[in-house]
């Protein structure tokens, strides 16, 4: 796992389309879980703010919805889709409803979770969006705690993009 990087892994999109993440070979990513329904859902304003910022130099915010964390993602593709355009304006990629803990995490986060432990080395995602820093070489660099705001991320973006 250790050799792997985030250009190894695929993902689907909202709409279905498979996506291998080396599409995204050369940027700065930040991939988070995210939920509809949860108490940090107002962190997607933020997520898309950075997102706009910095597009234009290389970086992009990959969302994973997850309802693994108190139900909060209920809904399916379309709903998700539909909620976070109309109520956030996302422009961001968003792909389908995954789990990141237990048995039937997908690999990208299993990936994520082995490269970057959380507190006390645990490697499980403590809730809804947790956020991972990716460099431009596809490692990741740093995790982010869901009680972090994503604009207190922004000069580390910086410093990736200057890099």
């Amino acid at each position: 796992m250790v050799d792997k990087t985030i250009y190894d892994f695929r993902a689907t999109a909202l709409n279905g389309e498979s996506v291998a993440l080396s599409r995204y070979a050369d940027k700065v990513l930040l991939v988070v879980n995210t939920a509809s329904h949860c108490g940090f859902t107002s962190q997607y304003t933020g997520l898309q703010q950075l997102h706009t910022r910095f597009a234009d130099s290389g970086f992009e915010v990959l969302g994973f919805p997850c309802n693994q964390f108190g139900r909060q993602e209920p809904g399916d593709s379309e709903t998700i889709g539909a909620f976070c355009t109309q109520n956030f304006g996302l422009s961001f990629p968003l792909f389908e409803k995954i789990e990141v803990n237990g048995e039937h995490a997908h690999p990208l986060f299993r990936w994520l979770t082995g490269m970057r432990p959380g507190m006390l080395g645990t490697e499980g995602i403590k809730w809804n969006f947790t956020k991972f820093l990716i460099d431009r070489h596809g490692r990741v660099v740093e995790r982010y705690a869901p009680i972090t705001k994503p604009e207190a991320i922004a000069s580390d973006i910086e410093k990736l993009l200057a890099a």
